[in-house]
């Protein structure tokens, strides 16, 4: 299997890629689905515990990688893209899975900033502080790093 990773800061346009995927016949999972979907089975929504703090949780309790193995169960076909790998860590796990390319979107800032905002989700900021924080933790998961060696 080949596994293409799309690696880019929140807002930065992942999602346009996955729709040419999907309108191909191409496989794909956005790891920021896996964690929603971990996060509302495992009651933390409803004890109001936000995503990312959740998220974080996750990787202290269960290992860096904790995402990318619970995406790869819903893995299949010859070539399948992953939206949202934070770390090398992730990266080097999926690596074990399949042949990993790995492919950085980026958008200006104002442009992501606008775009999170306009989705109302959640996890949406609520200003620019929020943004900035959002971005600098998904820095510190090593968010960076995946984009520069893309």
């Amino acid at each position: 299997m080949k596994a293409l990773i799309v690696a880019g800061m929140p807002g930065a346009g992942k999602e346009e890629l996955l729709n040419v995927a999907r309108g191909l016949g191409i496989g794909f999972a956005r790891m920021g689905d896996v964690v929603r979907s971990f996060h509302e089975s495992s009651g933390a929504a409803s004890d109001g515990i936000p995503i990312g703090e959740y998220a974080s949780r996750e990787r202290e309790a269960h290992g860096p990688d904790v995402w990318a193995e619970r995406t790869m169960e819903s893995m299949s076909g010859d070539l399948f893209l992953v939206d949202g790998c934070r770390s090398m860590d992730e990266v080097r796990s999926f690596r074990r899975f399949s042949d990993v390319e790995i492919i950085a979107i980026h958008a200006p800032r104002s442009e992501r900033f606008r775009r999170l905002v306009s989705r109302a989700r959640d996890d949406a900021p609520k200003d620019e502080e929020e943004f900035d924080a959002r971005d600098m933790r998904e820095i510190g998961w090593g968010i960076a790093e995946v984009i520069a060696l893309s």
